[in-house]
């Protein structure tokens, strides 16, 4: 594949985009990433976007980094996808501290992932905690060269237990060796994401080696640490979503010029409806990415002078990665509809779009649901912002 080695990641992406497009039909069928692709695309560090210089991490910003996503994800879903979960797993570089940060994000082969959520069950133990659990949605793990896990602090009877400095819910780094893949992964999109399930039994997680999301103080000052942690995890899927949603249309155009509905002597492209749809697409799919840059840019600007982020800035973040997700939904379904019979065979790159990207809009991030929170917030009614 194409040597990335002094290319910035997002002309990496670009160089690697369409050599990762001709495999897609083995990706998905592995159902994650062949190493050689993920060796391919590690010089660039797009797995580790968001790691700081003082780490050998590319520090890109925020809208940077979301746009490497994208175009990842607008060759092929689920390189997309595995790029955004690794490269904003990468944030808790500024978060760890020092020990463990230089220990796991230190090495430029680094890429983490795992799920946040709190499933897993810890103990206090000498030097450390004692953890047991099994998780979902381990997207890319099997490339990871650290996984992690959240989970809660329990006694002896199950029940909830901070240890006696205040630590209640920390998300813990694994050693490899301590994972153990439970393969879940049979899906109808994204379906080279190795989304797995994965257990671990009783392993040892040393002092400190853990971060409680939301609620620890970052250890590095950077603009990175000053922003919003679940507004990025939330616009990486959204930037990935939109990705997908850019090449539906692109291959409805192509398509368009060449495919006569059956007794039309005409092609698609000359047909009003398609037409329509075809600017109605762009249009809503351009109008969703400009929020996002708008919304991320202003928070990104405030993050850079040392301020800390707004609840309403952080409103808007969440606002923009699910409006941004639903609208390259709606729009790869305009694609898929306007393609008629073509979009159903396995041979249409649009058919996997449509089921790419409707399996990314059942993130809980970026569910419809989310509208909820963004809209209690601006009705100015009492809301738990603690996960903006």
């Amino acid at each position: 594949m194409t040597n990335t080695l002094d290319a910035t990641p997002l002309e990496a992406a670009r160089a690697l985009g369409p050599s990762i497009a001709e495999r897609s039909d083995e990706i998905e069928e592995a159902r994650t990433l062949p190493f050689d692709i993920v060796d391919a695309i590690r010089p660039s560090q797009a797995f580790r976007l968001y790691v700081p210089t003082d780490l050998g991490g590319p520090a890109a910003t925020a809208w940077e980094g979301l746009t490497v996503i994208e175009e990842y994800a607008y060759h092929d879903g689920s390189t997309g996808w595995a790029v955004n979960i690794a490269a904003t797993s990468s944030l808790l570089a500024s978060y760890l501290p020092h020990n463990w940060g230089e220990t796991i994000y230190g090495d430029l082969n680094s890429i983490t992932g795992g799920f946040a959520a709190p499933v897993g069950r810890a103990t206090p133990v000498e030097g450390g905690l004692r953890v047991s659990g099994q998780w979902q949605w381990g997207s890319g793990i099997q490339h990871c060269t650290w996984i992690g896990g959240g989970c809660m602090l329990v006694d002896e009877s199950g029940a909830v237990s901070p240890r006696h400095d205040g630590l209640v819910s920390p998300y813990v780094f694994f050693d490899l060796d301590d994972v153990e893949v439970v393969d879940t992964w049979e899906v109808s999109g994204l379906s080279g994401t190795g989304s797995v399930d994965y257990r671990v039994t009783d392993a040892f997680v040393p002092e400190g080696r853990w971060v409680q999301i939301g609620v620890d103080v970052p250890t590095r000052d950077n603009p990175l640490a000053g922003f919003s942690f679940y507004g990025l995890l939330a616009l990486g899927i959204a930037s990935a979503a939109v990705g997908i949603a850019r090449r539906a249309n692109d291959e409805l155009v192509t398509l368009a010029a060449t495919k006569r509905p059956q007794g039309s002597s005409r092609p698609l492209a000359e047909r009003p409806p398609v037409q329509a749809d075809v600017a109605i697409a762009e249009s809503k799919l351009k109008a969703a990415w400009s929020l996002v840059e708008d919304t991320v840019e202003d928070a990104w600007r405030t993050a850079t002078a040392g301020d800390r982020l707004t609840d309403e800035q952080k409103r808007l973040l969440r606002l923009a990665a699910t409006h941004a997700t639903q609208t390259a939904a709606e729009t790869t379904e305009l694609a898929y509809k306007a393609a008629g019979g073509a979009a159903v065979y396995n041979t249409s790159p649009i058919q996997r779009c449509f089921r790419d990207v409707f399996v990314a809009t059942q993130h809980a991030m970026v569910a419809p649901r989310t509208f909820e929170l963004a809209g209690r917030m601006r009705l100015g009614l009492d809301t738990n912002t603690r996960q903006l």
